[in-house]
C-alpha cells in the first residue's frame, strides 16, 4: 500500500513538473496590440514578416494586428490606453502632442515622407507656382490641410480652395474635381493611376522647403511605456528584424506578407513594394535634431499651437 501511494505520489509530481514545464512559455508570451494607421498594405510589410516569421515570439510576444476604422482613431486608442502601440505619422505625433495628447514614440516602420503633392502629368503643373488659384484636395482632416497650408505659403501660393478628398484620390483626379491633391503616397496611388493609364506628377514635399520626417513612426501612450517598456523594445528589435531579413531576402518577404494578407492586389502592391522597399527604417532610433527641426517648423507654420520638445516624445 505505501508502495502504492509512493508510486502515486512520484507520477503526481512528474505530471506537475510537466505541465509546468510545458506551460511556462505560453504563461511568459506577454499580449500586444497594434493598431495600424489604415487597411493592410504594403506600408506594413515588416509587421507581417516579424509576426509570420515568428520574431515576435522570440521576443516573448504574442501580437495582435488591429485595422481601424478612420487614420484618426490609432493615436486616439494609444493615447487612452485601449491599444498597446499604434501606426502613425511624425506629423501626426507633432500635432497630437501639441494638442495636450501623452504618447511615446517607440520605434520606426519608414524614415522618409511617402505623401507628396500629387496632380496629373500634362496638366501645365511644373511648379508650384502653378497651383494658384487651382482646386487642391487633401487626404487626412486636421494634417494634410495644414501640410497645405504650409506649402502654400513657402511657395509663394496665394490663393486656392482645399477640398476634402479623403481617399477617393485618383477618381477626384482623373475626374477633374481637383486639380492636386496633398496628401497621397507616392508608393500606391502613382501606381493606381499608372494602371488606369494616367501618369502622374508630385511634388516631393522636402524638395520644396519643408523638413524631411519619419513617415510612419510605432507609438505607445504614457500607460503603456510605463508598464510594457519591455515588450515595447522587444516589438522594435523583431520589426527591425523584419525589416534587415526583408532586405536580404525581398522576395520571401513578399511572398511572406501576401500570404499573411491574401486580399491585397497582388500586382499593385508588388509595384508599391519596389517603391518602398528602400524607405523602411533602417533603425529604430529617431534623430532627435531632424524631429525638433519638424516641431518647429510645425510652430512656425501653424501646424500646431503650443512648442513641442521633442525629447518629451522620443524618451530621450
Amino acid at each position: 500500500m505505501i508502495m502504492k501511494n509512493s508510486f502515486r505520489v512520484f507520477i503526481s509530481i512528474i505530471l506537475t513538473a510537466f505541465l509546468l514545464l510545458t506551460a511556462s512559455p505560453i504563461c511568459a508570451m506577454q499580449k500586444i496590440t497594434v493598431m495600424l494607421d489604415w487597411f493592410p498594405n504594403i506600408d506594413h510589410l515588416p509587421i507581417y514578416v516579424a509576426q509570420q516569421e515568428g520574431f515576435f515570439g522570440d521576443e516573448g510576444l504574442d501580437v495582435t494586428i488591429l485595422t481601424p476604422s478612420s487614420t484618426t482613431d490609432a493615436m486616439k486608442l494609444v493615447a487612452s490606453g485601449d491599444v498597446d502601440i499604434a501606426v502613425s505619422y511624425e506629423p501626426q505625433v507633432i500635432i497630437g502632442t501639441s494638442a495636450g495628447l501623452n504618447i511615446r514614440v517607440v520605434g520606426r516602420l519608414v524614415e522618409h515622407p511617402l505623401s507628396v503633392l500629387l496632380f496629373l502629368d500634362g496638366k501645365g503643373i511644373k511648379t508650384p507656382a502653378d497651383l494658384e488659384g487651382k482646386t487642391i484636395g487633401y487626404t487626412v482632416p486636421g494634417m494634410m490641410d495644414v501640410l497645405m497650408e504650409a506649402f502654400a505659403k513657402i511657395n509663394g501660393i496665394k490663393s486656392y480652395e482645399p477640398i476634402n478628398v479623403g481617399f477617393t484620390i485618383v477618381q477626384s483626379l482623373v475626374s477633374n474635381k481637383v486639380d492636386a491633391i496633398m496628401g497621397p503616397y507616392k508608393n500606391y496611388e502613382t501606381v493606381a493611376l499608372e494602371e488606369k493609364g494616367y501618369k502622374a506628377g508630385y511634388f516631393e514635399l522636402s524638395e520644396w522647403g519643408m523638413p524631411d520626417y519619419d513617415e510612419l513612426v510605432f507609438i505607445s501612450g504614457k500607460q503603456a511605456a510605463a508598464e510594457k517598456a519591455k515588450a515595447l523594445k522587444g516589438f522594435a528589435r523583431a520589426i527591425n528584424r523584419a525589416i534587415s531579413q526583408t532586405r536580404k531576402g525581398p522576395q520571401k518577404a513578399l511572398e511572406t506578407y501576401f500570404s499573411a494578407v491574401p486580399e491585397a492586389p497582388r500586382d499593385m502592391e508588388s509595384k508599391a513594394f519596389e517603391i518602398t522597399l528602400p524607405l523602411y527604417a533602417h533603425s529604430q532610433s529617431c534623430d532627435t535634431e531632424e524631429w525638433q527641426k519638424f516641431a518647429d517648423f510645425a510652430l512656425r507654420y501653424g501646424l500646431i499651437e503650443k512648442k513641442v520638445k521633442v525629447t518629451t516624445i522620443l524618451g530621450e
